[in-house]
């Protein structure tokens, strides 16, 4: 992309009198991935976070890999077809819990029994594991099953002291890969903590294991401007987690979205968490809220509304991913879980506000609801997506079969995103090299 059509973007996400645009502009989503169902006869599929790996040789013969918490994960072609399915790993033992598959990120080119070697990595929120998978080009390319379960068998509990602390489920939650040099890294959050965790990848005997770099603990309560103290809507015993969390490895950048707080920036200098600096707050920051013990949620109070909460998320604040541009600029991009939409911000500086769009019925899909993971791509993907690739996880996808609730992924062009503002983009599709695609 070109500074003068990145440029072009930024205006258009702003209204021509500079204020950003007050509603969402829409965008259709191309391409479905099937409904999965979280009922024993769909196996308990519960759809949740996407990443995409990209083909370096045919990148129209790319793939999206999708967890399924508790079934584990799928992984599809971009035309939407299952091509592989991987089931979470089972308990080990009668009243232990079973592998559950929550967030997934791709590194290309980890040195692994002597080859480089592509991996999607998963954070196993069941066993509190980080799982990793060998991704095989030679097995795209012939059509045959592609990944691989290349996890050490001495990986140890992300969090827990214990197996039987495992058990409690404060385990490995969202999680975000990323290289730099020779290493690779993921950070991982901590389900009902504000905890997360920075991990370096090891080979050990060529299967994936991992130990610790640096921990960062988030708060977990805040003074607000009229000097009160508020802590956030949670559940008895529970702190704000964080899930969707995406690294800018080229600025050495983490941001993690608090579910029920906003939207966080922490550099990285040398596998280190520097402090962290809230950038955006959803709108219910601030508001009081009481527990129905009947009903087991939180209760918001908005007509106690303190007016100190941000203007562009709505809780949850869930997927971060970021649009690379060619020159070194781009997007920042999170799900706003609570009003369907998803919230743009300028990828260097400040993360200026840019605006939001939402993913609605089109002639092709229905729309996204209640997304929690997304990616987008900067690659040309085929012909497909020419021009790159958003794909969003889909809370309420539209089943094949009827009344069963479902869940799954959908693929939108990211020139739909651009395109819906005023001035379309004009998107610069100069080759890139798969393997420095976010």
């Amino acid at each position: 992309m070109s500074a003068s059509a990145l440029s072009t973007l930024t205006a258009a996400l702003l209204m021509v009198t500079g204020a950003p645009a007050p509603q969402p502009v829409s965008v259709a989503a191309r391409v479905e991935t099937p409904a999965v169902h979280d009922d024993e006869a769909g196996g308990h599929a519960d759809a949740d976070d996407p990443a995409v790996w990209v083909d370096p040789d045919r990148p129209g013969r790319s793939l999206v890999i999708g967890t399924l918490k508790e079934a584990g994960l799928d992984v599809y072609g971009l035309d939407g077809r299952r091509l592989q399915h991987i089931a979470a790993p089972t308990a080990p033992g009668e009243d232990t819990a079973p592998g559950r598959f929550n967030n997934v990120d791709v590194v290309y080119g980890f040195s692994l029994g002597g080859r480089k070697t592509d991996l999607a990595l998963v954070s196993d929120r069941g066993r509190d594991r980080v799982r990793a998978y060998a991704i095989d080009p030679a097995a795209v390319a012939a059509g045959r099953p592609p990944l691989k379960d290349v996890t050490a068998a001495d990986a140890a509990p992300v969090f827990s002291a214990s197996e039987a602390e495992v058990d409690d489920q404060r385990t490995a939650y969202g999680l975000a890969a990323f290289s730099d040099d020779d290493e690779a890294y993921v950070v991982v959050s901590r389900r009902s903590e504000t905890r997360v965790r920075l991990l370096r990848l090891e080979d050990r005997g060529g299967r994936i294991g991992y130990r610790t770099e640096d921990t960062l603990d988030l708060p977990a309560s805040f003074t607000l401007p009229d000097g009160t103290d508020w802590t956030p809507c949670a559940d008895p015993g529970d702190r704000p987690q964080v899930e969707g969390m995406v690294v800018d490895q080229e600025e050495h950048v983490l941001y993690a979205a608090q579910e029920d707080v906003g939207l966080w920036r922490v550099g990285l200098d040398d596998e280190e968490f520097e402090r962290p600096e809230l950038i955006d707050r959803v709108r219910e920051y601030g508001t009081p809220w009481t527990y129905d013990a009947e009903e087991e949620e939180c209760v918001i109070d908005t007509a106690g509304d303190p007016g100190f909460g941000g203007e562009h998320l709505s809780a949850d604040a869930e997927g971060a991913t970021i649009y690379h541009a060619a020159d070194g600029t781009g997007y920042l991009l999170a799900s706003s879980q609570g009003d369907n939409t998803f919230a743009v911000y300028e990828r260097q500086g400040a993360n200026r506000y840019l605006g939001s769009f939402a993913v609605t019925d089109g002639p092709a899909t229905d729309g996204v609801q209640h997304s929690d993971g997304s990616t987008v791509v900067n690659v040309p993907l085929g012909r497909s997506f020419p021009e790159g690739l958003l794909v969003t996880h889909d809370g309420e996808a539209t089943p094949a079969d009827g009344d069963r609730e479902g869940t799954g992924f959908k693929l939108t062009g990211w020139e739909s995103v651009a395109g819906a503002f005023p001035k379309p983009l004009t998107i610069d599709t100069e080759s890139f090299d798969p393997r420095d695609a976010d």
